[in-house]
């Protein structure tokens, strides 16, 4: 049975579930949200082993190669164009469409952190390479000491040889292992499905959200169906550039449901290498790094979030000013949710809001209600954006060997 279909027959359940689960009681939410974690966990269980020895392998062969430089090149650019072009998408469906104003609420701000760069820079070199191996969020640190130890080895082939044969076996075992535990995921699918379920429909019965799921599905439909398969036709000149969308399947319901981009990367990470056929060495390259700063939806939802926001507290016209310091904004904190792999959208929406100032501190607070759709949409966009950008830099650097559709996993 193929993976995307034990994951729907697991959302199925999970949507059954939801309507005949007792939430309105503090214990059974207890009780779901554990079973979330839990699924959460194992989830991002194999992920960090995976990444390690397969980012050095990788960098190790890029460098024998000398594929690294233009590897990179591709990779970066496609992540920053693919940013800078959804976060413009947000800005326009926002300013084009005037979505209905949000009743100001009079829940008083809390105490919130902003986002520190000079903590997001200094934790990719901890005192000791090693601590760099137990952050399960924050991947960055362990991709450049991984990064490190493969180029390092490259250097040295004939004393680096024994290295990288353990290294590469050790990928190969991890990745079995990662592999084992998808399988078994399609299982947990039942619980997110489930408070997904709760979550959304929470949002719906308030009614005041409506008019921004309407527009957030739109514009996530653009984006699958004629953006970026545009883009492949243009760019790769794939003539099944919907392949691509097909092998996205599982990653995105996964992405959608849980909102948490380092539990997608796993699943990515397989569907890159079985489905699309992009060999192992870009695989474990572009992959995590689209995981880490492609965060393009997160762009998107952000600008369309701020400007409800200032729309529902005054009916003002928003200033040329206004756009360009929102375009500015949330596309400099997309790079900066690199170690918030859930949740990450609407903390910069609330960070948006306190930098903005002017009295509208709290009005991250109309968009509370919908953070649970808002970080939806989002990873579900970053998780097409890191597949359809991998499947291009493979294309480009020539690191791919197509596979027929009916081998599709």
């Amino acid at each position: 049975m193929r993976i995307w279909l034990k994951y729907i027959i697991g959302i199925a359940a999970g949507l059954a579930s939801a309507f005949i689960f007792p939430a309105s009681t503090a214990q059974n939410q207890a009780a779901l949200n554990f079973f979330v974690e839990i699924v959460l966990r194992f989830g991002r269980y194999t992920l960090l082993p995976v990444l390690f020895f397969s980012v050095a392998v990788s960098f190790f062969k890029l460098r024998e190669e000398k594929l690294l430089a233009k590897t990179s090149l591709w990779t970066f650019g496609v992540i920053a164009a693919s940013s800078l072009a959804l976060m413009i998408l947000g800005l326009a469906s926002a300013l084009l469409v005037r979505l209905p104003r949000i009743p100001i609420t009079t829940e008083k701000a809390s105490e919130t952190v902003v986002f520190a760069w000079q903590t997001l820079i200094t934790s990719i070199f901890p005192y000791s390479g090693f601590e760099s191996l137990l952050n399960g969020a924050y991947l960055l640190p362990c991709f450049i000491f991984a990064g490190l130890a493969g180029a390092g080895a490259a250097s040295d082939r004939t004393e680096s040889r024994a290295a990288i044969s353990l290294f590469d076996s050790l990928s190969k075992v991890a990745y079995i292992v990662m592999s084992f535990f998808i399988e078994i995921l399609a299982v947990g699918m039942i619980a997110l499905m489930c408070r997904w379920t709760l979550d959304i429909s929470a949002a719906l019965r308030s009614g005041v959200y409506t008019g921004l799921i309407a527009l957030l599905t739109a514009d996530l439909l653009l984006v699958a169906l004629v953006l970026y398969p545009l883009v492949l036709r243009l760019l790769c000149h794939d003539i099944h550039p919907y392949r691509v969308l097909y092998a996205s399947v599982c990653p995105f319901l996964t992405a959608f449901i849980s909102g948490d981009t380092n539990l997608t990367l796993a699943l990515n990470l397989r569907h890159g290498k079985e489905s699309l056929g992009i060999r192992r060495r870009t695989n474990a390259f572009s992959l995590p790094m689209f995981s880490i700063f492609g965060r393009g939806g997160a762009a998107m939802v952000q600008s369309i979030g701020f400007i409800l926001i200032l729309r529902s507290y005054s009916s003002l016209g928003i200033h040329v000013s206004d756009v360009l310091w929102i375009a500015a904004v949330s596309f400099a904190l997309s790079f900066a949710l690199a170690e918030i792999p859930a949740g990450g959208p609407f903390t910069a929406i609330t960070v948006m809001c306190l930098l903005y100032g002017r009295g509208f501190e709290p009005g991250y607070l109309l968009l509370k209600g919908a953070a649970p759709v808002i970080c939806a949409y989002a990873a579900g966009t970053d998780c097409l954006t890191a597949l359809f950008g991998s499947y291009i830099v493979a294309v480009k650097t020539k690191m791919i060997h197509h596979q027929e559709l009916r081998k599709f996993i």
